[in-house]
């Protein structure tokens, strides 16, 4: 497969995403705070929220690294990342919370429900759904009112540093004319993230308001808490 230079190939992106309806526990989001907002959702994946929230009323982007191939590609990678994803999880069940899904095929139906809502909106609305390479953005200074970004910042503190993480979330920050919100705030091993006392103080310093909020939403052991990041106002 011929590639877009710098990116990654294909095999190497995982392609599963979260329904809208997990979302807005995720980020302790009702659907009166999207309406009328222009959102990012980063990285977005497989993920239905900018589908179903541009159909409300509201203004979504999605970013990821992933949008750098076509909606056949991602609608055919989704469907084996699912299917392995949900082999992978019957070995590791203890880890998570069977609460908000019942079972694996709970969980299977709530995946492809995203993944195709995902892949439906992106061949109507190709424009929604940009290809980035972070911690880079190709967005203006304060661009969105609102910026969500789930299950990539801190779930990867074995193979991404500290310095990638804080130049990611002052990235995202920088395109956020009101507020990030950052979820979840474990690694993948359920524990939470090592340096993030050190990055939420670097924020303050810089002028930012911080909040780790608990959320009404846990299916990895651990992960029921976001970090909000404000603008304050002047």
């Amino acid at each position: 497969m011929s590639g877009v230079e710098g990116k990654l190939e294909l095999e190497r992106i995982v392609f599963i995403g979260r329904t809208f309806e997990e979302y807005l526990q995720m980020f302790k989001l009702r659907e009166a705070d999207l309406i009328g907002r222009r959102i990012l959702d980063c990285p977005a994946g497989a993920c239905s929220f900018t589908a179903i929230s541009n159909q409300l009323g509201s203004d979504v982007t999605a970013a990821d690294i992933a949008y750098y191939y076509s909606a056949d590609e991602l609608e055919d990678k989704g469907v084996q990342d699912i299917e392995h994803a949900m082999s992978e999880l019957v070995k590791v069940q203890g880890n998570f919370v069977w609460d908000y899904f019942k079972s694996i095929e709970d969980l299977t139906q709530a995946r492809s429900r995203a993944l195709n809502d995902n892949i439906r909106d992106q061949r109507q609305t190709p424009e929604r759904y940009v290809p980035v390479i972070l911690p880079n953005l190709p967005f203006n200074d304060e661009d969105f009112d609102l910026t969500l970004s789930a299950h990539f910042i801190f779930m990867y503190s074995d193979r991404l540093d500290y310095d990638f993480h804080l130049k990611t979330v002052n990235e995202l920050m920088r395109v956020t004319r009101g507020e990030l919100r950052i979820f979840p705030l474990v690694d993948l091993s359920c524990k939470r993230y090592e340096h993030l006392d050190r990055l939420i103080d670097e924020m303050v310093q810089q002028g930012f308001a911080v909040e780790e909020m608990e959320v009404p939403y846990e299916f990895q052991k651990g992960a029921n808490q976001m970090l909000s990041i404000r603008r304050m106002k002047p």
